[in-house]
């Protein structure tokens, strides 16, 4: 059945989001994983592994090539958003949607030369007052049809008449071109070329996800704490990291995203918030830096989940401040792993509603 036979010119952006729970889509292409864009990736992130930069430091690792940070995939998560939203879900504005958790679960790191293939799955959807929730699962498998990553998100838009109505305008005067809501309404939902001309596939298959992550590969870990050098309750060192407006537009640049609440006064305040904020995926993305460079090993990582609880206020004349702290909630001896906890404060914001990491220990 296509995800065009049950939308009509007449639904709701809610009704749209919900006719399309337990739908499988495809990415058309493939995705290649390039040398530079890690690079423009590290740099965006202020993630100055070696790894991310220096092929003989990625082979010392035991990788081929660079080795992608850890967030580096929110680039293809992005794009399956942008593609949903110009296909078959054209009723909402991006300027209502934000990001409200993330969680990612790794067999191995992403490497320059990777040409990933992208399968999203619709895992349900919704509705508290006027804000809409919907949670996609995308699964990343490699050139061998090896699953390497899978990431499930949730996000959240307003759809509340005045709210959208006042955001839709303010979107339409400063969004990339071609992506204003209007641009993005088709005249003729019934039409499956237009989820093709967006660059999906609607499949048949349903979701597998045990088939593809029953159990993440046994590998070793090059990561500078020893299991032995570890307890619970163990600090991670406090790291400070200032952000303006110049690093948002460059997260936005290297990454894709597009929504103007990351740039655009006006577009913030229609949308509630008392200034531009940054992207919670950077600021998911600083964390796993954070986590990285104590671990000394960026394929050490084999989960790494966060919610959201706030956001960061950045002014246009001076840069705001992220504190990052963590510590050691659990360890395992006998597979020489470790789960820490990670906060994110902004000005006493709290960042965080709770972020974990699953890591390997030497």
């Amino acid at each position: 059945m296509s995800a065009f036979s049950t939308i009509t010119p007449a639904m709701t952006p809610s009704e749209q989001a919900e006719s399309l729970v337990g739908r499988h889509y495809r990415m058309v292409d493939h995705y290649e994983v390039g040398r530079e864009k890690i690079r423009e990736f590290a740099r965006a992130l202020r993630d100055g592994h070696p790894a991310h930069r220096d092929e003989a430091a990625a082979a010392a690792l035991g990788y081929d090539g660079l080795i992608a940070p850890l967030t580096f995939p929110a680039i293809l998560w992005i794009t399956v958003q942008r593609m949903l939203f110009q296909s078959v879900l054209s009723g909402y504005d991006l300027g209502q949607v934000l990001h409200t958790e993330q969680r990612i679960r790794m067999r191995r790191p992403l490497v320059a030369g990777d040409r990933l293939r992208c399968d999203s799955f619709v895992e349900s959807f919704r509705r508290f007052g006027d804000k809409d929730f919907m949670v996609i699962e995308n699964v990343l498998t490699d050139q061998h049809g090896e699953p390497v990553q899978s990431a499930h998100t949730t996000v959240v838009a307003q759809t509340g008449a005045s709210v959208a109505d006042e955001l839709a305008r303010a979107v339409d005067g400063v969004i990339l071109s071609g992506q204003a809501l209007g641009d993005r309404r088709a005249d003729d939902p019934a039409d499956d070329d237009l989820l093709r001309a967006a660059g999906l596939l609607e499949c048949q298959e349903g979701r597998d996800t045990t088939r593809w992550f029953a159990q993440p590969p046994k590998r070793g870990s090059r990561s500078v704490p020893a299991v032995e050098d570890l307890a619970v309750g163990t600090a991670l060192p406090p790291l400070l990291v200032p952000l303006t407006r110049g690093d948002l537009v460059n997260y936005a640049g290297v990454s894709g995203d597009a929504n103007p609440i990351h740039f655009s006064d006006a577009v913030a305040r229609a949308a509630g918030l008392p200034a531009v904020i940054s992207h919670g995926l950077l600021t998911m993305g600083l964390g796993a830096g954070y986590l990285t460079s104590w671990l000394g090993d960026p394929a050490a990582v084999t989960e790494y989940a966060v919610r959201f609880a706030g956001f960061v206020p950045v002014e246009s004349t001076r840069h705001s401040t992220i504190e990052f702290n963590g510590r050691v909630k659990a360890i395992d001896a006998d597979r020489r792993s470790a789960t820490v906890a990670i906060t994110a404060t902004c000005e006493e914001r709290k960042l965080f509603g709770r972020a974990t990491a699953e890591v390997l220990l030497r």
